[in-house]
């Protein structure tokens, strides 16, 4: 792997069960030419043993921000110096909270505080935790900062759930240091992949797809029609178009798309998560159907039918995710695109949206009884900005995709609209 050869990496574990994978991650790094110091937090060694650590790194390990012996022989100030790439795997929430408030009370955040070169973290941590409101700021100010993520993944946690928050794979990790210490900044691809080149080629493009569940009872939700086809061309298209392309898909019955950073999500709360989770961006889309309301209070148990009397269910509005990131004031992308699904007066309603919204584009079909576009292969589409419209004829949505690409890219450079 390219990139990685000679060069000088400071490893900070932190202290999360994901920490097992950095002993093979240590070894890919060696294999492949470079030279690995490790700083431990003292949680850290609840799962890793410094003497394992040491093995495989060929060093010593450091551990305590006031060992004189490690003072005289190498400030903490000179060590995080010394490396060509800080890389903090796993970065657990605490270690995230420090570094993005500035925080210093041991090595490893005395070490990342200090430093002048890149940094790149692999989150790992419980879903909920990941999702957190406080996490999010703290990851939203860490990217403005430039420090790089990889990760997480979706996967199986040891806490028993499921969804995003794994640490991403030593081998994708290793990817990712080789693509940082080459200046790029991009999420990398799985190994023996490369990413190709396009109109989008360095752009980030976050993307959201399919319907929101907002559950009533363990067995019933609200939802909308969606199956995610659109979103998913979209964001094969993105990719195929050199994008790095981020994909927060609700729940659909389609596998993801190659090449993209996908997240799956349940509720259209859980989608506002992700989406600000994964700013900054150059393009977000919202293609999702996020259902407009939810059950203010969801039963922890299925209701009955008695017989006697319907249910009461009192409905609370969902969080308006195209209008939020819109109108942010930081992280907020170049182009903020949005769809309007309409059944009548399709034009009115789709340009009172995006006034509303204040979003950059509103892409209106008609999706009345008929049309076939819920679930349908094909679109008709037209796209509406502050500069005008513009009709599309009906073509397959993958159609639809590849030519709303080629029209965002060269709204980026310049042609608005």
């Amino acid at each position: 792997m390219t990139g990685i050869s000679g060069k000088r990496i400071l490893l900070v574990i932190g202290g999360g069960i994901a920490a097992y994978k950095t002993l093979d991650l240590i070894r890919r790094l060696r294999e492949r030419g470079a030279s690995v110091r490790a700083v431990m937090t003292p949680a850290a060694k609840n799962f890793v043993t410094p003497l394992s650590v040491a093995s495989l790194t060929g060093s010593k390990v450091f551990e305590d921000l006031f060992s004189l012996t490690d003072e005289a022989e190498m400030g903490h100030i000179e060590l995080s110096r010394d490396a060509d790439l800080l890389v903090v795997a796993p970065a657990t929430a605490d270690l995230l909270a420090k570094m993005a408030h500035g925080l210093a009370d041991d090595l490893a955040s005395t070490l990342l505080l200090a430093t002048d070169k890149k940094i790149l973290v692999a989150p790992a941590m419980n879903l909920r935790m990941w999702l957190a409101p406080a996490t999010l700021r703290n990851v939203a100010r860490l990217r403005e900062d430039g420090v790089i993520f990889v990760g997480p993944d979706d996967g199986e946690m040891a806490c028993g759930e499921y969804g995003p928050g794994r640490m991403s794979e030593p081998l994708t990790i290793a990817a990712a240091i080789a693509t940082a210490l080459s200046g790029e900044t991009a999420i990398p691809l799985p190994p023996g992949l490369a990413r190709p080149q396009g109109v989008l080629s360095g752009r980030r493009v976050v993307i959201t797809s399919g319907p929101t569940h907002e559950p009533i009872d363990p067995v019933r939700f609200i939802a909308n029609r969606s199956s995610g086809k659109q979103g998913h061309a979209i964001a094969r298209a993105a990719a195929a178009s050199g994008a790095d392309v981020v994909l927060i898909s609700g729940p659909v019955a389609l596998p993801d798309p190659a090449n993209v950073a996908a997240i799956h999500v349940e509720t259209a709360r859980e989608m506002l998560k992700a989406v600000e989770a994964s700013l900054p961006a150059d393009i977000f889309i919202a293609a999702a159907a996020v259902a407009d309301w939810r059950v203010a209070e969801a039963s922890p148990e299925k209701i009955k039918k008695d017989g006697k009397a319907l249910p009461p269910l009192a409905l609370v509005e969902n969080p308006d995710i195209l209008a939020t990131v819109a109108k942010r004031e930081a992280l907020r992308p170049s182009l903020v695109i949005g769809f309007a699904a309409e059944t009548e007066n399709l034009l009115v309603h789709a340009k009172e949206k995006l006034l509303r919204k204040g979003c950059d584009m509103i892409i209106a079909n008609d999706v009345g009884e008929g049309s076939g576009v819920m679930g349908g292969e094909n679109n008709s589409v037209t796209l509406l900005t502050g500069g005008g419209m513009e009709s599309w004829p009906n073509m397959s949505k993958d159609e639809v995709a590849g030519r709303l690409v080629t029209k965002l890219a060269s709204m980026l450079d310049g042609g608005r609209g």
